[in-house]
Formats: C-alpha cells, structure tokens, sequence
C-alpha cells in the first residue's frame, strides 16, 4: 500500500509493506512501522509537518481512528508531537543519512575577466520578463507542445527578419533550425559528417568547438592562419567534408577573412561537394570598421550560419541558431533525435517576441557602447605594457601577445591573485605545425565584469603584468 497523502500544500509519502516488522499484523502497526522508518532514517526531518489524520486516513484508505492512534502512540514514545490547533509533526530525526561526498565547486574568481561572457548584471530583466508575459498570453497551447522539430516557428520567424536585416544572411524560417547554442549546432554537424573523413578548423580556435566534434567520433585537422584569416588553399590537401571558420571575427586574432578567401572557401565547397561552417563569431559587436556580413550569404546551399545568444545575453538561455542548407536540415533533425527536447519552448518564444519587438536591438545597441567604452579603456591602461594587442574591431575580449615563455607565469600570477582569464596556448590546435605561429598569450574578457568591477579588474590585472613583465 503506497500513498501520497495532502497536508495543505504538502505530500508524504508511505510505504506500508515495506517495512512490516515480524508480528505486525494490523494496518495501525503497519502505519506506526512505516513513519518510525521514515523518522529513523531522516527521510522525515525533524519539525516536518504530517497530515491531518483525517486526510491521511482517506488517502490510505483506513478509519480515522486507526491514524488517530498510531500518531497517539508516537507522541507518546516521542517521535512526534502535537498541539491541538497546530497539527502534528515531527518531534526529533533519527540518524541522518551519511553525508555524501564533497563535490568539486567553482570558486567565484574575485576578479573575472574570461572571455567569451557578456555583462550578466545588464541582462534586461524587466523588458525579456514583459516579452515572457506576452508570449504565454499570446502563445497558443500548440505552441507549448512538441512540435516542429526545427523549433517554434515563431522564432524562427523573427530571427529570419533580424539575421536578414542585421547579418545579411539569406534565408527562410523553413531553413533555420533553433538548437541549444552554438556548440550544441556543431556537434548536431559534426555527427551528420561523421564519414571517417576529419573536419577542418583553423590551427587557433575556440577548443570546446574541437571538443565537441571529437566527441562524435569525428576527427579535426588544422588549417593555416595569417593576418588574413583561415589559409583556405590547406584545404586543397586535405579529404575532409567540412570546414568550421570563424569569418567575421577570428577567434583568438580578430582578423576578418580576406574577401578574397571568403570566396575561395565557398569556391572549395561548391567544387568539392563540402560545407563552410560560418561561426559568427562577435558578429554583434563591433566598433571601428563597418561590421563584415556573414559568409552564409555567398552561397546558402554550402554554407551554414550559426549563432547564439551566448555572448550577446547570457550562456544560460541555451539558445543557438542554425540556418542550414537544404540538403542538411534533415540530416540535423535526424542526428538531434527527431526532436528539439533540448531547447525551452518558452524561452524560444520570449526570445521572438524580444526580437520582433525590437528590444533585442535595443539592448545590442546599449551593450555595444559600453563594451566599446570598456575596451577602450583597457586598451589605454595597457599603454607602455610590453604586449601585442589584437582582436579590437569587435567582440567582447582582446588577446594580449606576450614575450616568450611569459603565459605561464602570468596565468599562475593571474590565479592567485583571483583573476580569471584564458591563455592563448590553448586556443591552438594540438596538431598545428611548426609553420603556424606559436605566440605566447592571454585573452582578456573586458565584457564579463559587472560595471563596478570592471576597473577593479583591470587594476589587479596590470599589477600581474608589471610583476611578470618588469
């Protein structure tokens, strides 16, 4: 006999004949059995309210009298206690269960400089709180269930608007598939690829995309980079069905790929039967040159666009984009299962409404400013520091080269002195050559910190670089 019973707004539950105890015949010794156990292993915490006899005794189906009893009797050895008026609960614990084993838990940097991550404490809570609101109004009870595995249209149908109007990219709602982010849309590509053959990537580059693919079974290869951007004649030499590029903004470096190699990366895919992976990377914020359009718009049947709004609203949302060609959307809904079970409706359609009602743009616009203002700042601290700054068009980091044989140092430093940042090493690929450059460096995330703590964090910076650098 197992029960839920109601006492107001909580549930207990009871496993009668799990705990019957040699000579306990009747349903009140069952019941006193039952609640003891339940005291004894500190399942029942002590001061934990019990239901109302009457409602336990419906719930468990047995005379109130039986549940009037066996609570009697508890009171009585001490197990629980009552009062008339307020009820009965739970007088003491038995021996609490053993304390599981700690866990690793991330210590909160004092100073947080990682790339990568917007200002959280600028997340616009009361104007995505109003889009919520009027998104469940609006939605229809369609709209909440599982539907196309592509996602909610709805999203799909402002981000066909904003990435047309704002990247230049060429699409229709009916190509775009809504993912968790832009890593959860590589790993959906990377498993449509999985041939044996390895993918391409640039010799530096985002890590967590490397790991992603890997984890599919599909190895990567490196290709070339220089102050124009991805080498895409290396693909030339290499059998792989796919390059992941970084177009707009590289990652680490900064440089936009030369026109000249945009085209020749779609040239390489139309001629080969691959694929251009186009990361836009910071394509939301940038600052001294006309912002570059996405890669996508050169050919949308070879090349496809990913996005998210990791950087420019929070990491937690988990909500990414993929404009696909025709011949891989199918394929992707396939390798994700059938279904998008891991993207949050509601959050889809709050993120719509906050695009078509413009507030998206409005916060890009408000953050782009201050980041502006941010870099600007870090960059005029640095002045007379011994390092190469690169990466300062767009983006919220900048990558600081340092002198040979410094990162490692400047990391330790950096590390106890609470600063959390990246360094530039692991950026490279594993299986770059000795003719791709090495620098030594850190990547500086000027967009992570609080507005408060953005000066702060910079000052505990320089203090590490004049320690190491002097």
């Amino acid at each position: 006999m197992t029960s839920r019973a109601n006492s107001g707004s909580r549930d207990l539950h009871l496993n009668l004949r799990a705990v019957i105890e040699p000579g306990s015949r009747t349903a009140r010794e069952q019941l006193i059995n039952a609640l003891r156990d339940g005291i004894r292993s500190g399942r029942l915490a002590t001061g934990a309210p019990l239901p109302p006899s009457r409602a336990l005794a419906t719930d468990l189906g047995l005379a109130r009298n039986t549940v009037a009893e066996a609570y009697a009797e508890l009171v009585a050895e001490g197990w629980l206690a009552s009062r008339q008026g307020a009820g009965t609960w739970v007088a003491r614990a038995g021996t609490p269960r053993p304390a599981p084993r700690p866990r690793r838990i991330p210590v909160t940097p004092r100073h947080n400089l990682m790339p990568g991550s917007p200002d959280l404490s600028e997340f616009p809570r009361s104007a995505w709180l109003a889009s919520a609101r009027r998104a469940l109004t609006e939605a229809p009870v369609a709209a909440l269930r599982m539907g196309d595995p592509r996602g909610p249209l709805a999203l799909r149908e402002a981000l066909t608007e904003y990435l047309g109007r704002v990247r230049g990219v060429r699409t229709t709602p009916e190509s775009i598939v809504i993912c968790a982010g832009v890593r959860d849309g590589v790993e959906l590509l990377a498993r449509v690829f999985r041939s044996g053959r390895p993918i391409a990537v640039e010799a530096h580059g985002l890590f967590i995309f490397r790991d992603a693919i890997t984890a599919t079974g599909v190895p990567t290869v490196p290709i070339g980079l220089d102050d124009d951007g991805a080498v895409i004649d290396d693909l030339d030499a290499l059998d792989t069905p796919a390059v992941l590029l970084t177009p707009a903004h590289h990652n680490p470096f900064g440089m936009a790929l030369h026109p000249q190699r945009r085209s020749a990366a779609v040239a390489w895919a139309q001629r080969t039967d691959g694929y251009v992976l186009d990361d836009d990377y910071d394509g939301e914020f940038r600052y001294d040159r006309q912002p570059v359009g996405a890669l996508q718009a050169l050919d949308p049947e070879r090349v496809a666009y990913l996005g998210s709004t990791s950087k420019s609203m929070a990491q937690t949302l988990r909500l990414g984009w993929m404009v696909l060609p025709e011949a891989l959307i199918d394929p992707v809904i396939d390798a994700a299962g059938g279904q998008q079970y891991h993207v949050d409706v509601i959050s889809a359609l709050t993120l719509a409404d906050f695009i078509a009602t413009g507030g998206y743009d409005r916060h890009i616009r408000r953050m782009r400013n201050r980041y502006r203002r941010r870099r600007d700042a870090l960059v005029a601290a640095l002045d007379g520091f011994d390092v190469g700054i690169r990466g300062l068009a767009a983006g919220v980091n900048v990558t600081l080269t340092l002198p040979d044989g410094a990162e490692p140092e400047v990391l330790r430093r950096c590390g106890e002195a609470g600063i959390q940042l990246q360094g530039l090493s692991i950026m490279r690929h594993p299986q770059a050559g000795p003719q791709i450059p090495d620098p030594d460096g850190i990547i500086v995330g000027f967009g992570a910190p609080a507005e408060h703590a953005f000066g702060p964090a910079v000052e505990a910076l320089l203090t590490v670089l004049a320690e190491v650098l002097r």
